[in-house]
């Protein structure tokens, strides 16, 4: 295992994507577990989906009473993050700000351009110019696109994503490889796979599809049901980011006797695919178990099952070993124990 050089004591941090799901998630954790730290956390609020959630999700972080800092505003505005560097002087960088959704890629190209490509850019400029102990930043399991070699390792060959989200998501990864090598900038990034749990993002498919089960609507469900997804449980994400946050990548030498860029990148997933239809049966048990829906509920009647969609892949599965090696830990929640906390929460956040 690998010895922490980062302390999160005493440090002020920058967490963009704070209002997000898994930005909120941390944030709460951090505060949580080192109160002496100072959290900026930065976020657009924007309404790719219900800005109720983030604002939901910002009242709990409020709550907590910790050192923190909320502001609001766009990663692509380099105005502000110059501003926001010189004004904290950062320690540590978390950057979770993106715009996600393989699916809404194909119609809305021009957001991803700014958030996912400028927004990173300015970010790894202002760790340029403002040296920090270590850039954290969000990749995706979806970097790997139609390999056929399962579980995915993060020594695959990743060149070949079939959507506009995947394309710029292994674009960070040579971004901050090459402000890593170029600018001696400490980074690790993270692909995570398929995340889900209370308070989540309701494009994903499981928060879709209660709503629309909840609505008497018909679902449907890919690839005829014979999709496999690594489920990870948000809490098992923010495990693995607290982790990995404080051991920063060390100055290595190659085999060339050239130095190596302070780079890394691990997948953070559930290393157990499930298979789509179960994942429904299972939902469909718990929302019907918190009162989400009724006992006698007709879940026959309200599936159907299509084709794959553009973009996406017919399975996720992570190989995890290199987590489990570095930081002895892997995530482990059950995907039943998962789908039930999300079912109570919903349940409570919808009446």
């Amino acid at each position: 295992m690998l010895k922490y050089n980062v302390s999160l004591e005493n440090k002020t941090i920058l967490l963009t994507g704070a209002a997000g799901f898994i930005g909120a998630n941390l944030t709460m954790r951090l505060i949580k577990d080192f109160p002496s730290t100072r959290i900026v956390g930065l976020d657009s609020v924007n309404d790719y989906y219900d800005p109720s959630l983030k604002e939901f999700r910002l009242r709990q972080i409020e709550a907590l009473n910790g050192h923190w800092t909320f502001v609001r505003g766009n990663l692509a505005d380099k105005k502000l993050i110059n501003s926001l560097f010189e004004k904290y002087h950062f320690d540590i960088v978390v950057n979770l700000a993106a715009q996600a959704g393989v699916r809404y890629s194909i119609t809305n190209p021009d957001a991803y351009i700014e958030a996912n490509l400028i927004g990173f850019y300015n970010i790894l400029e202002a760790c340029r110019h403002y040296p920090v102990e270590h850039l954290v930043y969000a990749s995706s399991s979806s970097v790997y696109g139609n390999n056929k070699k399962v579980p995915y390792s993060t020594d695959d060959k990743v060149d070949n994503p079939i959507s506009l989200y995947a394309a710029t998501k292994k674009s960070n990864e040579l971004l901050a490889h090459a402000y890593s090598k170029l600018y001696d900038i400490p980074s690790t990034g993270l692909r995570f796979f398929t995340v889900y749990g209370p308070a989540g993002r309701p494009d994903m498919a499981y928060f879709g599809f209660t709503n629309k089960l909840r609505e008497g609507k018909t679902i449907q469900i890919f690839n005829y049901g014979n999709c496999l997804r690594d489920f990870t449980f948000v809490d098992d994400i923010v495990e693995g980011i607290t982790r990995i946050m404080q051991h920063a990548p060390e100055h290595a030498t190659g085999e060339d006797g050239l130095p190596l860029a302070p780079y890394k990148v691990y997948n953070i997933g559930n290393s157990n695919p499930e298979n789509l239809l179960d994942f429904v049966t299972i939902l469909q048990e718990e929302l019907i178990r918190a009162g989400v829906l009724p006992a006698d509920y007709d879940f026959e009647a309200h599936k159907e099952l299509v084709p794959m969609q553009p973009g996406d892949v017919p399975t996720t599965f992570a190989d995890t070993s290199a987590l489990e090696e570095d930081f002895g830990f892997r995530p482990h929640t059950p995907l039943r124990e998962g789908l039930r906390r999300f079912a109570e929460w919903y349940k409570q956040f919808y009446k």
